[in-house]
């Protein structure tokens, strides 16, 4: 139980996974509202609108920033680490979920599934990168629910 306290003590901690968790709920949400499908693997999924990932980060950038301020060394490496992840939300994943798309579709056209004789194959994940929106709107829904927690 101490290494629970000690966790739930932790101010950044608490505002990333708070952020993570409403863009989590979010995606749930606007995946039923769009497709009026209850789909809860987007509970814990990457990929969607909007980004957690962005969501998280920018939620600990902001706390940072409003406890040690812009010029601190603290702020700068969470920013900085920050946008490395949104970069690789937009760019690497994105492209490897373009990829098994193509894949999948690859697959789909030469009769191959889970199903098939010969090597197991499953499909790829396709969900697990970001457009440049979804990240944008993760990163904003960030720095405004810890500026929310916060006021």
């Amino acid at each position: 139980m101490q290494w629970l306290r000690m966790l739930t003590s932790n101010y950044f901690i608490n505002m990333g996974l708070l952020c993570w968790m409403v863009a989590q709920i979010l995606k749930v949400l606007l995946t039923l509202a769009t497709t009026r499908k209850f789909v809860p693997e987007r509970l814990l999924g990457a990929g969607g609108m909007p980004s957690s990932h962005s969501a998280l980060v920018c939620g600990v950038a902001t706390a940072v920033f409003l406890r040690y301020g812009f010029s601190s060394v603290e702020f700068a490496i969470v920013l900085v680490l920050g946008l490395i992840v949104m970069y690789d939300a937009m760019g690497v994943r994105r492209a490897a979920g373009e990829q098994a798309k193509t894949l999948n579709q690859l697959m789909g056209l030469f009769g191959i599934d889970e199903n098939s004789d010969g090597p197991q194959v499953k499909k790829l994940k396709e969900f697990i990168g970001h457009t440049p929106i979804e990240v944008i709107s993760g990163g904003i829904l960030g720095i405004a629910l810890v500026l929310l927690a916060s006021w």
